[in-house]
């Protein structure tokens, strides 16, 4: 166990030197360093010598890759690639194009990030996992058929429209929560039940059809048929043979979710006014903020690899027959 997971690190070290350079290719081919100081600057008609300015001030007066006019290894340290990627390794993301410090500001907002996404997390997992369960137990009904009917529908659905019905009906309405905004403390939750609500509804459609896909394929096992067999009744073979032989799918479909729970939902953020992670990403994209882009995307690497890794060390507990080598 220990020597593999020692080696999906190693592993992990040069993907994300690929995601960098990936990630730092694509921002500077749709942007130049001058570019971003015009935008940075707000001036219509900036001067070359601010301009330059601007670039020293925060480092983007280097090369790109490779450094001509150096010697040794200077040639690729002193380039914008090195100061601004590398010391992402040790988890020092610096400050962003508007000097504020950028590890801070994260620390500070994911709170709200988290305090969106760990209910709605839950929530979606148990209400999917349920109907599904119950569109399976009553499966070749009408029950079964108008629940797919309502879950394609669902599907159907732009996320905006329940997000803007939510903020229409529940908020202005029926004027029972805010319709944006954030509050810490003990009035937080006010903000928070109609962002939490409306995840949930919108993950419903999605959720139950590929948990219901999960259960049909458990059931036409023949561990199922032997159960049967022993006379237990259909609702303690759902729930007592194919949620648990079915966890090592959702455990798979689970860790896609693990990022979003730290970096935040970008939509749900920036239409309800959260000050988490997601509205920050796209205020960083808005303002062609490189410094903050990189360290978003780097951190949901990170994220997505951690929880691949605990998805593997999670099977051997879900299922015996698993072993890490």
């Amino acid at each position: 166990m220990f020597a593999y997971i020692v080696r999906r690190v190693l592993y992990a070290i040069p993907i994300l030197i690929g995601v960098n350079l990936i990630t730092f290719a694509l921002f500077f081919v749709v942007n130049t360093p001058d570019d971003m100081a015009r935008m940075q600057l707000g001036i219509k008609r900036v001067t070359p010598e601010a301009i330059q300015k601007w670039k020293a001030e925060r480092g983007y007066d280097k090369p790109l890759f490779i450094n001509a006019q150096a010697s040794g290894t200077d040639k690729l340290t002193q380039t914008i690639f090195y100061t601004k990627s590398i010391s992402m390794f040790a988890f020092e993301f610096g400050r962003a194009d508007d000097g504020r410090d950028i590890a801070n500001e994260i620390r500070t907002r994911m709170g709200p990030s988290l305090a969106i996404a760990l209910p709605t997390f839950v929530l979606s997992l148990f209400v999917t996992i349920s109907f599904a369960l119950l569109l399976v137990l009553f499966r070749a009904t009408y029950l079964d058929f108008w629940g797919v009917v309502v879950c394609v529908a669902m599907m159907s659905i732009s996320s905006l429209f329940y997000i803007i019905g939510g903020q229409f009906l529940v908020a202005k309405l029926w004027n029972l929560v805010p319709i944006s905004g954030y509050s810490g403390g003990l009035d937080a939750p006010r903000f928070l039940v109609l962002p939490v609500i409306v995840g949930v509804i919108g993950g419903i459609g999605a959720g139950t059809r590929w948990y219901r896909t999960i259960f049909l394929e458990e059931i036409n096992r023949d561990y199922v048929r032997t159960a049967r067999a022993k006379g237990l009744s259909e609702v303690r073979v759902m729930f007592g043979h194919v949620l648990k032989n079915a966890m090592i799918p959702i455990l798979t479909g689970v860790v896609v979710v693990i990022p979003t729970l730290f970096l935040g939902s970008l939509i749900t953020e920036s239409f309800f006014g959260i000050p988490g992670l997601g509205s920050y990403t796209i205020d960083a994209i808005n303002s062609q903020d490189f410094a903050v882009v990189r360290a978003m995307v780097f951190i949901g690497s990170v994220l997505y690899i951690v929880g691949l890794i605990l998805t593997d060390i999670s099977y051997t507990l879900v299922d015996p027959r698993v072993r890490l080598q």
